[in-house]
Formats: structure tokens, sequence, C-alpha cells
């Protein structure tokens, strides 16, 4: 059998429709906040003025926590025991703070120092990230466990990462809601959308938690079940489970793939509306802005198909080939911005938009797809089930990555020269680096991804062999 080869798949491994667009929802929930907590963070250079090397700064110290905080919550939901099961009640619970927080974090007083701003911010910051994992860290691992099939498990993601990229069509917007006159000024604009969008966030971040069911609790009550005895046994068998799950080989590679296409596209997040705005648009803020939604509305609908197609081509040329066709149709488009964005024809920001957008639809279909296989991996050679280490851990470097790439972003913003005081009176060295940086950063990111992803070891007939041995040795039919 090749990897281009596909198993049927049987209905008791099936997961309802109805079922994975609930778990979709989590994604909705997960990718809104994550899109607009570092996108609304522009307010603070643009609206309070700001210094963009501290706005990168507060984007990259709260990430920092999550070193700690991720893989401890993936410990604790993955050896909790309760009659709702390892992920629901934290998942219900966290759903419900992150969207108080939220709300919260955007009510900045008038008149304040920069100073003030940045430890009100911080601060704040700090904890809606708290409450951000007590939720998705959960909701991840949950979703590693919902079927036990090797293409059930593609499609489960795909519909997920359907869902969770309407967030991404809405968020490019976020900017232009802040500018409508009916709330006076971008900062107030801030506070109100800040409202609605946690309101959004308790809503649909509970429904996962109610309604959806985890499948593996029993087994890995079985498997996971050891005797601890004082706080010492605990931190030493998290630090061993830590140990076991970054060491992994399979599972690095995924990291280090998905490190470097998000992280490279995060890197240069901040430029795309400043190059928008200063460059094709002359300095014009309103109208870069809405040109950066449009930008953005485009690039979230492509990748709705490029979802589907990605899904498509993972169940008939296997998860990595797909990948390396995905990533590679992103390289296009990000090289593309070099040469299509000009102040002659506004409207060419659009060209890139479709095709850029098979990186992070086609990342986010896969890796979480190939992480339940490795999961399954990781059950055979040690007898546990740790969706949640493997979960948070996983999205611990992607965030820990992230956390550089929002300062390291805000100190290339510093280095290309460019100065919010000279509004459209950019130099041209600054636009000139501000478009390299724009272009080429992402495509060698995405690159080094592939050759990271070529020697990934999982294909379907070996994961279908895994499973085999864990449902014979579980005593399965």
């Amino acid at each position: 059998m090749t990897e281009a080869t596909h198993h049927t798949t049987a209905p008791e491994d099936r997961i309802p429709f109805l079922l994975k667009v609930v778990y979709g929802l989590g994604a909705f929930v997960n990718n809104m906040l994550a899109a607009a907590i570092g996108g609304m963070m522009i307010v603070l250079n643009l609206g309070l003025g700001m210094s963009p090397a501290l706005v990168g700064l507060l984007g990259a110290l709260p990430r920092l926590l999550d070193a700690i905080t991720d893989p401890l919550m993936g410990y604790i939901s993955d050896n909790t025991r309760s009659r709702w099961g390892r992920r629901r009640p934290y998942m219900f619970v966290g759903a419900i703070a992150v969207g108080i927080i939220f709300a919260m974090l955007w009510q900045l007083p008038e008149g304040k120092s920069e100073s003030f701003y940045f430890t009100y911010f911080l601060v704040g910051s700090l904890i809606f990230f708290v409450a951000y994992t007590i939720y998705a860290t959960p909701w991840v691992a949950l979703g590693y466990e919902l079927t036990p099939d090797y293409h059930e498990r593609t499609r489960l993601m795909g519909v997920q990462n359907f869902i969770g990229s309407i967030a991404y069509m809405v968020s490019p917007y976020f900017l232009a809601i802040m500018y409508l006159p009916i709330f006076g000024d971008v900062v107030s604009g801030a506070s109100y959308l800040a409202m609605i969008i946690g309101a959004v966030a308790i809503g649909l971040g509970v429904l996962p938690a109610i309604f959806l069911s985890e499948r593996f609790k029993d087994v890995a009550s079985s498997e996971n079940e050891k005797s601890k005895g004082g706080v010492g046994d605990v931190i030493m068998d998290f630090l061993r489970g830590f140990g076991t799950t970054l060491k992994f080989k399979p599972f690095l590679k995924l990291c280090i793939a998905t490190f470097l296409v998000f992280n490279g596209f995060i890197l240069i997040a901040a430029f795309q509306p400043y190059v928008i705005i200063y460059y094709v648009m002359g300095g014009n803020q309103e109208m870069g802005s809405v040109f950066f939604g449009h930008a953005g509305l485009l690039q979230g609908i492509s990748a709705l198909f490029a979802i589907s197609i990605v899904t498509y081509m993972a169940t008939k040329i296997g998860k990595r080939r797909a990948f390396y066709v995905s990533t590679g149709i992103s390289i296009v488009g990000y090289t593309l911005k070099w040469f299509v964005y000009t102040p002659d024809n506004p409207w060419m920001v659009l060209v890139p938009a479709p095709l850029m957008a098979f990186g992070l639809a086609g990342l986010f279909t896969l890796m979480g797809s190939m992480v339940c296989d490795v999961v399954d991996a990781d059950e055979l050679e040690t007898h546990e089930r740790r969706e949640g280490m493997y979960g948070s851990i996983f999205w611990w470097v992607v965030k820990l990555g992230q956390s550089v790439a929002i300062f390291g972003g805000g100190l290339l913003l510093v280095w290309t020269g460019f100065d919010v005081e000279l509004g459209s009176n950019q130099t041209p060295e600054a636009i000139r680096l501000m478009r390299l940086c724009d272009a080429f950063i992402p495509a060698i990111a995405s690159a080094l991804a592939i050759w990271a992803v070529a020697t990934y070891p999982i294909s379907e007939e070996k994961a279908h062999e895994i499973r085999r041995q864990l449902e014979a040795r579980r005593g399965a039919v």
C-alpha cells in the first residue's frame, strides 16, 4: 500500500456533521480572539501614539507565559477525572472567563501616559492569556480524540478549520470598524468592538463543552492511572511527560513546520496594513484600512475553498504531499506581493490573497490531523494517552515562536525606518524595506517548512497498523 491509497471510514468512526460544526465553533472563537488581540493592538500605536517596539513587546511578553501555562493545562486536562470528562469542564469555564476578560482589556482610560497604557495592557493581557489557555488547550485535545479514523480526522480538522477561517474573514475589518465615526475615535471604537467580541466568545465557546463527548476518556483512565504521592511526584510526572512528548521525532517535525509557516506569516503580519496604508494608499489610513479589509476578506473566502481542496487532496495523495502542494501555492502568493502591490492600482492588493490562503488553510487542516496520528503512535510506545500534552506543546511551540515573531515584527518595523509621526512622508528606503519583509520573509519560511515535513514518517498504512495494535492491546473489537 502506498501513501496515496486510502481505507474506507467505518460508520462507527464517523462524526455527525452537526457535531463537526459544533467543534468548529470552538475554532471560530479561538481564531477570533487570536486575531483580535493581535490585530487590534495597532490602536495602541495609531490611537495612543505608543512606540511600535513597545507594541511588539506587549504582544510578545504575554505569549511567554504560555510556555508555562499551555503544557501545565495540557497535563491537568489529561489527568483530570470527573463525571463530565477531562476536557469539557475547563472549556465551559474558560469560554466565559476569556470573553469577559477580553472585553475589559480594551476599556482604556483617557489621557494617561505611555507607561500607564503599557502596564495596564500588559497585566490585562497576562490574565487574558491564562483564561484563553484554560479554554483552548482542552478544546484542541478534545478534537484529537473525537475519532480514531485516519481520514475522518482530516475531515474533522477540515470542517473546524473551515469554520475557524470565517473569523479571519471578519477580523481584517476590525480596524475599519474601530475607525467608524459613530465611535468618535479609534480607541473608543476598540472598547465597543471588544465587548461584542467577548459576548460572541462566550455564546459560541460553551457549545462544544455542552454537546461533544470524550471518546477516549475511559481508555485514558485505565492507561494514565498511576500512583502519585505528593507535589514532588506530580511535578516529576509532568516533567517526564513533557520531555517524552517534546522529543518524539514525528511530532518535532510537525512543530518545526508549523513554527515556520505560521510564525513566518505572523512576523510580517504588522507590515501588510502599513504597506497598504503608506505605500499603496499614500498614507490615507481610512482608505488603507478598507483595502486591507478587502484583501483579508478575499483571503478568508479563498481559505474556505482551499480547506476543501486540501482535505480532498489529503485523502487521495496523502497528508504529507497535500502539505507540499498547499504550502507551495502560498509561497507563490507571498512572492507576488512584491510585484503587484502598487499605488497605480490599489485593487491589485487582492491578487495574491487567494494564493496566500493556501498556506494557513493547509497548515491547520493537515497538522491537526497528523498530530492525532502522532498521539496514537506515542500511546503504542508509552501506554499513555496525552492528547492534552501534545496539543498544548504543539500550540506552545507556535505561540512561543509567535511571541518572538510579534516582538520581532515591531523591531523590524522600527529597523525599516518607519515613523508614525511622518504620516504619508515615509522615506523611500523605509517603504522598500517594509515591502521586502512583507513579501519574502514568509515565502522563505514556508519553503523551509516543506523541507522539515519531507521526512515525516507516519503514512496512512502505518497509522492503520498502529490503530490495529492499540485496539488489540486494549481488547477492542
